[in-house]
């Protein structure tokens, strides 16, 4: 062992420096489905900046300082309170908000959304290819790209909620297929990981692998 370890110190080394880069600086996370379209597509690598909410001990989730605090419209990267999968989700509802969706429309403290449609889509949800409808949508000073689907049976309402400290609510902007805080609950905020930056790569793997230049490098923040 002794020998192994003296003949591959150099990569040895790598690997461990890779290792704290991967935990407490900058990681990466792939998009495995649809819960994130329009703005995500499955076979994008997402950058994700680990350093965005927290510093943590390399190489384990422990936080020993907050450096920012999530920020309403952002896409970010947690696990799940139900089964600590890693999920990315916007956030959408801060700490002490009131918040409440009534078919489809989104109410925070008190303020609906406007919507604004951009276009419509075929889209594929469970096994079924789709009607989408592609809005902007505005509320409480947040704006984002989101798809809602007419044809799918998903929650489309839920009562008033006000957020409790140190929670947060995440939607997925294709938001009739999209397990998130509807199913999961709020997160609180020792799950999350970091802020999804911009996109690294992308690939359609559920085609022809070709690479997706155009969305390489893509910025994931708000303009």
């Amino acid at each position: 062992m002794k020998n192994f370890v003296r003949a591959n110190k150099g990569f040895l080394m790598f690997l461990l420096l890779f290792g704290v880069f991967r935990s407490a600086v900058a990681d990466w996370s792939p998009i495995p489905s649809g819960s994130m379209r329009p703005n995500l597509l499955e076979g994008d690598v997402v950058l994700i900046n680990r350093m965005a909410f927290d510093l943590k001990i390399p190489l384990t989730e422990q936080s020993v300082a907050h450096l920012g605090e999530p920020a309403r419209g952002d896409m970010v990267v947690f696990l799940s309170p139900q089964d600590d999968t890693r999920l990315i989700k916007r956030v959408l509802a801060l700490p002490g908000d009131l918040v409440e969706m009534r078919g489809d429309r989104l109410f925070i403290n008190g303020e609906g959304a406007s919507y604004t449609v951009l276009g419509e889509a075929r889209e594929r949800s469970r096994g079924l290819v789709v009607d989408a409808i592609r809005l902007e949508e505005q509320v409480a000073g947040a704006r984002q790209r989101i798809q809602v689907l007419p044809g799918v049976a998903a929650p489309r309402s839920f009562e008033p909620l006000r957020i409790p400290a140190g929670q947060y609510l995440m939607l997925g902007d294709n938001r009739n297929d999209s397990a998130d805080s509807r199913m999961i609950g709020l997160v609180p905020r020792e799950k999350l990981i970091g802020r999804a930056e911009r996109i690294l790569v992308s690939a359609a793997y559920q085609e022809d692998w070709m690479p997706r230049l155009d969305r390489f490098g893509m910025s994931l923040r708000a303009p």
